[in-house]
């Protein structure tokens, strides 16, 4: 397993969040990679994701394939 420092990178969250604290952020720009951690829980470690993959996902989020929680 890699290590990755995300220490100088920049997170951000969709302008869609509120504070509510339930919320991920995203980190890009590191190599290759997309790294995902929960915004109530920023010292845990991140979950990274293929460039590839990311962009379904995201894909998939506005293409409607994933049904909204109640």
């Amino acid at each position: 397993m890699l290590a990755h420092d995300f220490g100088n990178v920049r997170w951000r969250k969709s302008t869609y969040s509120g504070n509510s604290g339930e919320c991920i952020e995203v980190a890009d720009g590191h190599a290759n990679l997309v790294a995902v951690r929960d915004s109530k829980a920023p010292y845990r470690p991140a979950l990274l994701v293929h460039p590839g993959a990311w962009t379904e996902f995201i894909s998939g989020i506005q293409a409607g394939a994933f049904p909204a929680a109640d």
